[in-house]
């Protein structure tokens, strides 16, 4: 029965209408999943050398069982975020002769198989593979290889259980974040104290059967959850879905602008897409740590330091944005026979954009801490993302062709996605990073800050010309943008 649900797979994959995307994005696809595998792959090989050179009197495994503990958390807040939940065509299963729970296990099974579990073994096996080369012991190796394997597909079935509730996401978001900012901060160090957990399934590896047990009763939960669901009634009936009403009366001081706020607002938080994009902007804030704790940028590259700055407060704009109007595709048609002006539908998406990077500016004010230049550099940022970036993208906007489905995840979802969103990057990021580059170098580095600054201010001095030839644009592809909307392939 499972080789049977294979080859319908397999049929389903490349019949599906992503094979009738662009071969250049594709490519590209494939180019950014080879790159994490390689990456990966490196680290797994070198990272014992790496820490053997940079820490010389301490035991390489034993340092990265410390950090496993923000490893395994952070993997399963970016698995909220990200990763698909397994799916598969199974109503016209549903009246044949195949047993439930035969779909059910299949369905389970398949998901071990994804790329969020795949990814970590680039890592792990490579790097238990040289722990055995460099004299380990290799019954404690395969136990600490096989507790990661546990842990991650773990993460896997709980991600499952998880994903439709959002308190418990920000629970563990919570938890992730004070964690790392206690061991930041040295406040306490979590490190040391999770790393002996690790170390123990080394010394003893019969303890790799708890993570195993662990696996054991997630899969069951996620198995006698599914099983009660696979029936035909529930596969035909529609979906009624509970809608909480929130008081969004406080939009009402943006003026005409306020109902099509409303809207967006509502759009985000009730769908998948949107939302993740939404939570994904506050997880770049984090972005810059990167690289302003590492002195060769600061030194050597410094131009970097503004792509990261950028990204502070630019996650929401950049991801967001670049996807209007396709965000309204399901009922552009309808937005477009109402009698209302195009303009307050782009000046609400403006708004909108405008004050998430205010916000995610208000939040990274704590960058003070590495230095009054780097805070600069996000100041200068925010107002590049504000000024230019915004208006830019509504700009690119126009030439949106593609259909999004909004509870799609957003994780290797390529719909809404063309030539306009790779074209669009090189001014959004190229061109601060060349501007900071040319002043610095000719002038000095305040220069290059504000040469970041001036493009942003200038582009909100001429915003209201700058709009009217947007929303010509606009107007004039209305039609076009409605015909393929309406595209469902």
């Amino acid at each position: 029965m499972n080789s049977h649900f294979l080859r319908l797979e397999w049929k389903q994959y490349f019949r599906s209408s992503y094979w009738q995307t662009g071969i250049a994005l594709k490519v590209i696809m494939v180019f950014f999943a080879l790159y994490f595998l390689v990456s990966f792959l490196a680290l797994g090989i070198g990272s014992f050398f790496l820490i053997r050179k940079l820490y010389p009197d301490s035991d390489p495994l034993q340092v990265v069982n410390t950090y496993l503990v923000f490893a395994f958390l952070g993997d399963l807040v970016f698995r909220y975020l990200m990763q698909k939940i397994p799916i598969m065509n199974i109503k016209p299963l549903l009246i044949l002769d195949i047993k439930k729970k035969s779909i059910v296990h299949f369905i389970l099974t398949k998901s071990a198989f994804s790329f969020f579990n795949v990814m970590p073994l680039f890592f792990y096996i490579p790097f238990a593979i040289v722990l055995v080369g460099q004299g380990y012991n290799g019954l404690g190796v395969t136990g600490w290889f096989f507790t990661m394997l546990f842990l991650t597909l773990f993460n896997n079935y709980v991600n499952f259980l998880i994903n439709k509730n959002q308190k418990i996401f920000f629970t563990l978001a919570t938890i992730l974040a004070a964690l790392c900012s206690v061991q930041y901060f040295g406040v306490y160090d979590v490190a040391s104290a999770a790393g002996p957990l690790f170390d123990a399934i080394y010394a003893e590896p019969i303890w790799a059967l708890v993570p195993l047990v662990l696996v054991v009763l997630s899969y069951n939960a996620n198995f006698n959850y599914l099983k009660t669901r696979v029936y035909l009634d529930d596969a035909v009936k529609k979906d009624v879905k509970e809608v909480k009403s929130v008081d969004l009366s406080w939009t009402d001081r943006f003026g005409e602008v306020a109902p099509f706020l409303r809207n967006d607002i509502r759009l985000i938080w009730r769908n998948k897409r949107p939302r993740t994009v939404f939570l994904l902007s506050f997880v770049f804030i984090a972005y810059a740590l990167i690289f302003f704790t590492q002195e060769v940028y600061e030194q050597k590259m410094p131009v970097f330091l503004i792509f990261a700055a950028l990204f502070v407060t630019g996650g929401f704009v950049m991801n967001f944005g670049q996807f209007i109007p396709a965000w309204d595709s399901a009922y552009y048609k309808m937005i477009m026979s109402q009698n209302i002006k195009y303009r307050l539908f782009l000046e609400s998406k403006w708004y909108l954009m405008v004050v998430m990077t205010f916000v995610l500016y208000l939040l990274s004010i704590p960058y003070i801490y590495f230095g009054l230049d780097k805070f600069l550099m996000i100041t200068a940022g925010a107002i590049y993302n504000i000024g230019f970036n915004s208006i830019l993208l509504l700009y690119a906007g126009s030439f949106n062709r593609k259909r999004i489905d909004l509870d799609k995840s957003a994780f290797a979802n390529y719909q809404g996605t063309s030539a306009t969103q790779f074209i669009v990057i090189i001014p959004i990021l190229a061109l601060p990073m060349l501007l900071f580059w040319i002043f610095k170098t000719t002038i000095s580095f305040n220069a290059g800050i504000l040469s970041i600054a001036v493009v942003g201010l200038l582009t909100l001095v001429f915003k209201k010309y700058l709009m009217n030839f947007i929303e010509k644009k606009y107007i004039q592809d209305k039609y076009a943008a409605i015909h393929a909307f309406d595209q469902t392939t």
